[in-house]
């Protein structure tokens, strides 16, 4: 596989124009992007993740579905005309969320029932040794484990993984694991969920870890009222709302089944969760319902009931959300997953996040995207989008700071100030 230039890169790069998004059959009106905000660097295949180092030097991108040859890691370079491939490392399960160590000297990587660890350094220079290895562990469940997200605790002691398949989200020593090779034996346990966790986020203090599952188990006896996701809307409600799970992370690191201290409706299929820069919210992406919700996190133990705070109508299936402008705006990702392909041309939803509790008027505007925008991160200087559009196979690169959105009834605005 031949590296591209950085004249054949710029070359192939893909502004995209304004274009017009449908909010549950209402449609809003389409971003103006200063042209040179967006930028779409062409990738090797289908990527779940862009993850930017913290120097903002390069991006690693989780290269799921590849046009030839094997999953991996993409790494890319940054050039004063963008972002330039410099190689793919190779894994032998597709890669799918991805997470630095705050040394910044290890990646981990979920990739179906195995972790994957990788040098940074090895990595971004193209070296041999960069895998370090996997962790395997042995599973009894039909479809395995099928590990989505991982995260690490502040002092890069411990790691958890989300088990969407298993219900489960593992609790590993990860200077256990470090030391030992990265064998099974680091594992501490699993603290058990719903249906299909997938999002792990630590409060600020990193006394509580925030995940989602789809939908709860029956044992649970929450009433029926979300639709299957790719149904008609006269179809018959088949499962539970979901949920956000609250864990306490300290009795997660000795008794992880019994580390569950709350878990809260938050509606049909939730699947990402981000905290506010404070952690005093957080967002959710309700896939099932077309919406961004927003919930106030001290709430969400002491009264649970009146924890929701917002409701905003987004575009179909949201899957990715970011929190950038220093928490001033959310955007969501409208991936119209079940509906949508190649071709398919979607919206970032920008929303103001001082008006959530008003609704659809929370939304501020929209950003031009490719086909099944899925994950997204916002680079540490809070410069730079980055989206990754898993079926038009693009990596999106937005400069928040030249980007302007067209009001509703207003002049544009600039995004960062």
């Amino acid at each position: 596989m031949k590296p591209f230039s950085v004249l054949k890169l710029l070359s192939l790069v893909a502004l995209v124009v304004g274009l017009g998004s449908c909010a549950n059959g209402r449609t809003l009106r389409p971003a103006r992007a200063v042209m040179d905000a967006i930028t779409h660097v062409p990738l090797l295949g289908s990527a779940f993740q862009a993850l930017p180092t913290p120097d903002g030097a390069w991006v690693l991108v989780s290269l799921t579905m590849p046009d030839a040859g094997s999953p991996g890691i993409s790494v890319y370079r940054r050039t004063d005309g963008g972002f330039a491939f410099v190689h793919l490392a190779a894994l032998d399960a597709a890669p799918t969320g991805m997470v630095l160590t705050h040394d910044a000297k290890l990646l981990v990587v979920a990739a179906g029932n195995r972790l994957a660890f990788l040098d940074v350094e090895r990595l971004t220079a193209g070296t041999d040794g960069a895998l370090l290895g996997y962790l395997d562990e042995p599973t009894t469940t039909r479809r395995g484990l099928g590990r989505v997200y991982v995260n690490v605790t502040p002092d890069d002691q411990f790691m958890f993984a989300s088990d969407e398949r298993a219900r489960t989200i593992t609790v590993i020593n990860l200077a256990v694991a470090r030391a030992a090779g990265f064998a099974a034996s680091a594992i501490v346990g699993k603290i058990p969920v719903g249906n299909a966790p997938i999002d792990l986020a630590f409060s600020p203090n990193a006394k509580l870890l925030y995940t989602t599952s789809q939908s709860m188990p029956s044992k649970f006896g929450w009433p029926i009222t979300c639709r299957p996701e790719r149904a008609s809307k006269d179809t018959a409600p088949e499962h539970s709302e979901g949920a956000i799970v609250i864990v306490d992370v300290e009795r997660a690191k000795t008794e992880p089944e019994h580390s569950v201290i709350g878990i809260v409706p938050a509606g049909c299929n939730p699947v990402r969760l981000v905290l506010s820069p404070q952690g005093d919210v957080a967002y959710v992406t309700a896939r099932g319902m077309d919406a961004l919700l927003a919930f106030d996190t001290k709430k969400l133990l002491a009264d649970p009931a009146h924890a929701r705070i917002g409701h905003v109508p987004v575009g179909p299936s949201p899957v990715g959300i970011a929190v950038f402008d220093k928490g001033r705006r959310v955007v969501v990702t409208s991936s119209n997953r079940y509906a949508g392909d190649a071709s398919d041309k979607q919206a970032l939803f920008v929303v103001d996040a001082t008006r959530v509790s008003e609704g659809e008027t929370a939304v501020i505007g929209t950003i031009p995207a490719g086909a099944f925008p899925r994950e997204m991160r916002v680079t540490a200087d809070g410069h730079t989008l980055l989206v990754t559009n898993f079926r038009s196979k693009t990596l999106q690169v937005v400069d928040l700071l030249h980007l302007r959105l067209e009001k509703r009834r207003n002049a544009g605005t600039a995004l960062a100030r």
